[in-house]
């Protein structure tokens, strides 16, 4: 039932999206941003580095005790497993690291480290950014902490525990947000209190990514509630993920795209 939801879904928003690249896009920061970040294809040579990284992850057969604190459900679980179900793909990481190379955040906050391919991406582009990522396992930190030292990423910070009781600590060490990649409790509740939580954090200039935002009706409620805050100006929805502006200077308008 789930699954045949989210294919209707996504049958609806490829026909509902504007996918012209950029054609019908009166705003030229959106413009801008959709043909020079989104629709770009250039290849950076970190990204080979970390596929490395995700093809060992997909062939490890390790199996690790993993403490989740969105769902409840702690079990053992394999690092493949793991790899398959939760990483983001390449083309989103990919995505997430053009994003940050054209919005050169000084502080980037993630929610979820997973094993730390996306964090990754994150970090890769400048080594002079922070970024701190918040995971509550343990076990998943272990790995991630090994990728980061395998690929050289100096300027990752993991905050380990409930997401609910950390973002507070991560946000005061920030003290501001560029950069924020919403990618934990899957719950609109969860998801709507971390944004409100970030939300005194954020400038004009922050840009906010929200995962799996069709993961469910309850998420698409949290989204559709972003999109209507006062202070959000502009949103791009790609169905895998949703993209938040606050840059005042933008007529309130949310696009749709095919991606």
């Amino acid at each position: 039932m789930k699954q045949a939801r989210f294919i209707l879904k996504y049958i609806c928003h490829f026909f509902s999206a504007y996918h012209t690249k950029g054609f019908g896009v009166h705003s030229p920061f959106i413009f801008q941003f959709l043909n020079n970040v989104i629709y770009d294809r250039n290849k950076f040579y970190v990204f080979d580095e970390i596929e490395k990284i995700r093809i060992e992850l997909l062939q490890n057969k390790q199996t690790i005790f993993v403490k989740d604190f969105g769902t409840g459900s702690d079990r053992n679980r394999k690092v493949s497993e793991i790899a398959r179900k939760s990483l983001k793909s390449p083309k989103y990481g990919q995505l997430l690291f053009r994003i940050i190379q054209n919005v050169c955040p000084e502080n980037i906050l993630e929610l979820g480290t997973s094993l730390g391919i996306t964090t990754a991406y994150l970090a890769a582009n400048s080594s002079k950014s922070k970024c701190i990522t918040l995971e509550g396992s343990s076990e998943i930190i272990k790995i991630a902490r090994d990728n980061f030292e395998k690929l050289g990423c100096k300027n990752i910070q993991i905050i380990e525990g409930d997401i609910n009781q950390t973002l507070e600590l991560a946000l005061n060490k920030l003290q501001t947000i560029d950069f924020a990649f919403i990618d934990a409790n899957h719950s609109s509740q969860a998801v709507l209190h971390y944004f409100q939580q970030c939300l005194p954090f954020a400038s004009s200039n922050t840009v906010m990514v929200f995962d799996d935002i069709y993961w469910s009706d309850d998420m698409e409620f949290a989204w559709k509630s972003i999109k209507n805050h006062p202070k959000v100006t502009s949103t791009i929805d790609l169905f895998q993920l949703g993209i938040v502006f606050f840059n005042p200077d933008l007529n309130k308008k949310h696009y749709k795209m095919y991606y």
